[in-house]
């Protein structure tokens, strides 16, 4: 399987490219109907961003010209959809990776609502022009749609990113969000602690107070919130840590009232975990003048209209999920029934520093944060999962 570059606690710089798109009638194959449907031939450069609007058809060039069979993916992303700079980019970005290195072709379907999950997971399964070798489905909240599903067509192999689908036609791939959350916590309990000024913010070292805005409020999400208390508390054990769940992951004004209530209270620094919802907590930290940590990608490259704010990103390597996946359906590997958990051990998570700020993180704070991540990695270090235990 792939090894991505590690950036463990380094500046990125980029992303891929964007792939260009051009809109065709008569598509075949793949799902139709409500919400945003892609179909897209192998692309010749990966692409980054995604984009959302109108339905759309990729073409491209294949990457590799030759015989073989050709691997046909079809992909579910998440509610909120392409263009939210994190979690469901991220996902594309493994999608178009693989589709640069293989012999792969691949439809997109952007769903408006949980309610379409189920319709677009069947009809991925039920296609026959093309036949479908892999279905990957984005996000904890499709798990009881593909239980169904997968049930209904056991002869499809299908991948869940971000919970358990248990199911020998259906390969989960989770992550130890936890760990890298404490990471992030880790920082913002020092920058809390300090006078802190880079970009546009500056911290209130009076008041010891930092802040976490989550989507919907659930066991994944809670999980986000439990490693960053717990790092903010190893550090200051009598910081004040508030917390919000705006209920949706595709909300960027709830996320701009939430994060500007923490702001105006105090909070210097605002973690979220909240898809396209986390987009108003940046602009947030912009009109109040504090700081903000981003998550899934490194959010300070993706928005980069709020990188004077953006101390740091929780990447969580989704990219490596679907990856990996693809690439095990490609070479006759894929394991149905199997859970993959990746973690800060082996680059599922890590704690990237802003691409405008992170030169200007204090040397003694970036060693604190590079101390616990092997703490964690060494087991010296017990992350908890559930806020109550912190």
């Amino acid at each position: 399987m792939r090894d991505f570059d590690r950036r463990d606690f380094i500046k990125t710089t980029g992303v891929l490219g964007t792939v260009g798109l051009t809109g065709l009638a008569g598509c075949t194959g793949g799902p139709s109907g409500d919400g945003e449907d892609t179909t897209t031939e192998q692309p010749d450069d990966a692409g980054g961003d995604g984009t959302s609007g109108e339905t759309e058809t990729e073409e491209t060039t294949t990457a590799e010209d030759g015989g073989g069979d050709v691997t046909q993916v079809g992909m579910v992303y998440a509610t909120g959809g392409l263009g939210d700079g994190s979690f469901n980019d991220q996902a594309q970005t493994g999608l178009q990776q693989a589709a640069e290195e293989f012999d792969v072709e691949y439809s997109e379907s952007q769903p408006d609502e949980v309610a379409q999950f189920s319709n677009y997971q069947q009809q991925y399964a039920s296609s026959t022009d093309p036949d479908y070798d892999l279905v990957s489905c984005i996000g904890f909240l499709q798990a009881d749609s593909l239980s169904e599903t997968a049930a209904n067509y056991p002869d499809q192999n299908f991948q869940i990113v971000d919970s358990v689908v248990e199911s020998d036609n259906v390969g989960s791939y989770v992550f130890r969000e936890h760990e890298g959350s404490y990471l992030v916590g880790v920082l913002a309990g020092h920058l809390t602690t300090m006078e802190f000024s880079a970009g546009a913010g500056s911290t209130r070292p009076d008041d010891t107070r930092v802040g976490f805005v989550g989507g919907v409020e659930s066991a994944l999400i809670e999980k986000f919130e439990a490693g960053f208390k717990a790092g903010v508390t190893a550090v200051e054990e009598d910081a004040t840590i508030q917390t919000t769940y705006v209920g949706d992951f595709n909300d960027p004004t709830g996320g701009q009232e939430a994060a500007l209530r923490m702001y105006q209270d105090g909070s210097d620094v605002v973690y979220h975990a909240a898809g396209n919802t986390g987009t108003g907590v940046f602009q947030a930290a912009q009109e109040e003048g504090r700081f903000a940590v981003g998550v899934d990608r490194d959010q300070s490259v993706t928005r980069p209209d709020y990188a004077d704010v953006i101390l740091a990103s929780m990447v969580k390597r989704v990219d490596t999920a679907v990856y990996n996946a693809i690439e095990a359906t490609v070479n006759g590997e894929f394991e149905g029934g199997a859970v993959t958990t990746l973690g800060l051990d082996d680059d599922g998570v890590e704690c990237v520093y802003g691409d405008q700020l992170g030169s200007e993180i204090p040397g003694d704070v970036e060693s604190a944060v590079s101390d616990a991540r092997q703490g964690i990695i060494d087991g010296d270090i017990s992350v908890p999962q559930d806020p109550s235990d912190v």
